[in-house]
């Protein structure tokens, strides 16, 4: 807890610098320890409802989704957003559940209202098409990450995105 504790303070402050939200991933205890936005949950995290009593009616939590099943229960929960996906092959992610594909997201899109957001695979070039079969935003790993220019790859991104991606839009 210490070591994720002091790498993620900095990045809080600087995202509260920025006026961004940080969400942590999987972990209250952190989230909490850090005053973070909010934390996302995977499917064998934390249950929702324990989390929300933990963090309390304003922070946000979004769950990840994998299968309609799973997007029909989350969506019983009302979490902030979901996390749908893998849309694509994930490189950073060796253990991953399978891919959906574009049309596993248009397939979700009408059961929910919550926002979404598509995860696994997703580069530049597949910003625009997820976005167009009904995904509110998404979230990237390597597109970021495993460039040369990070403020340039991510600005690339943005460029992509057609309307706001926060998770209240």
């Amino acid at each position: 807890m210490k070591d994720a504790y002091a790498e993620a303070m900095p990045l809080r402050n600087t995202a509260r610098e920025l006026g961004v939200l940080f969400i942590v991933n999987d972990r209250c205890d952190l989230a909490m320890a850090i005053d973070a936005d909010g934390v996302h949950l995977g499917q064998d995290d934390l249950p929702y409802t324990d989390a929300r009593k933990l963090l309390g009616p304003h922070k946000v939590i979004g769950l990840s989704t994998h299968r309609v099943g799973q997007v029909k229960a989350a969506s019983q929960l009302q979490p902030d957003y979901l996390g749908f996906g893998p849309i694509f092959k994930p490189t950073s992610k060796l253990n991953h559940d399978p891919v959906v594909g574009i049309e596993g997201l248009k397939e979700i899109r009408p059961l929910t209202g919550i926002p979404i957001f598509a995860i696994g695979g997703i580069g530049v070039d597949q910003v625009r098409p997820v976005m167009q079969a009904g995904a509110n935003g998404v979230a990237v790993i390597s597109a970021a990450l495993n460039v040369s220019d990070v403020t340039e790859a991510v600005q690339k991104l943005i460029v992509q995105m057609p309307r706001p991606v926060s998770p209240g839009s």
